[in-house]
């Protein structure tokens, strides 16, 4: 039986330029960072959720994945076609007003929603995320 999930990839153009976003802008911690042969494992999580690593994979990176392919999904996280999921907050208009003066670019700034208060934005690859407040 299946009894969680424990890893999940976003895709990126830069495994560097994504740890640096994930890291240093968003405060996610770095779970593993290990060279495995001539490809890279680097995981992140919130810092308060080590339960759940995120897998900064370069697209094309690893794996069976062929070049075409690889091209397909380059074209498709750049033009924002993907979003890996929702991050929680406390306070998405605080989160937003922190982040967006750390440069980063939203889609859409903090609205009132059916299940809480969203904002979208982007990571450096062009990935798209949802930043929720659920609410009480």
């Amino acid at each position: 039986m299946i009894s969680r999930m424990s890893h999940a990839t976003i895709w990126c153009r830069d495994q560097d330029e994504a740890l640096t976003f994930y890291r240093d802008v968003l405060g996610f911690a770095v779970r593993t960072d290990q060279s495995l042969g001539d490809f890279r494992w680097l995981t992140v999580s919130p810092p308060d959720q080590p339960e759940l690593e995120m897998v900064l994979m370069p697209i094309g990176g690893g794996g069976p994945m062929d070049d075409e392919t690889a091209e397909t999904l380059g074209e498709l996280v750049a033009k924002g076609a993907l979003g890996p999921g929702v991050l929680a907050t406390d306070d998405c208009r605080a989160t937003h007003a922190e982040l967006a003066g750390e440069g980063v670019r939203f889609l859409q700034e903090p609205e009132e929603q059916p299940y809480g208060i969203e904002a979208v934005f982007t990571d450096p690859s062009g990935n798209w995320w949802s930043l929720t407040q659920r609410h009480s």
